[in-house]
């Protein structure tokens, strides 16, 4: 693979790109068809490498469903919303997602009951300790818990 991709680079360096060479360059048939099944040839060698560096650093994840009290009050729903956004601040959360229901089809399999979701990523169990006991947490169960009647949480560890 490395082979090809330096044929290519050495052939594809041959080939200069610029506005003015496009207008003045005698593009003959075996110019553009060598250039295009080269670029192609890239495209295609490119796609078809491994991602190594694409390793999986938050193996913990945690996850909270959301029932309002009042459903129907989008206010209510936005300062939950406004209050799970607080806990980011938390340097042991390395990613947090904060959604609502989605509209999507309607299936038997599928709960959408709930009004707001958290979904948070943690390196390890104690990153997860941290955040549970933090006072930004406990400031957010303080300030938020009269919007919610129920809650759900799923802890997840990568298999």
């Amino acid at each position: 693979m490395a082979v090809f991709l330096a044929k290519l680079h050495k052939y594809l360096g041959k080939i200069v790109f610029s506005p003015i060479n496009l207008v003045n360059m005698k593009l003959n048939r075996r110019t553009f068809i060598g250039a295009t099944a080269a670029l192609s040839a890239g495209t295609l060698a490119a796609s078809a490498m491994p991602v190594t560096n694409m390793k999986k650093n938050y193996p913990i994840v945690h996850h909270v469903f959301f029932w309002m009290k009042n459903p129907d009050s989008k206010a209510d729903r936005d300062q939950l919303v406004a209050g799970v956004k607080t806990l980011s601040k938390i340097k042991t959360i390395k990613g947090l997602h904060v959604g609502v229901v989605a509209s999507t089809e309607k299936r038997d399999v599928v709960d959408n009951s709930w009004g707001v979701s958290e979904l948070m990523f943690f390196e390890d169990l104690e990153g997860q300790k941290v955040y549970q006991d933090h006072p930004i947490h406990l400031e957010f169960i303080k300030n938020c818990s009269h919007l919610w009647e129920k809650v759900v949480v799923y802890d997840v560890v990568e298999a």
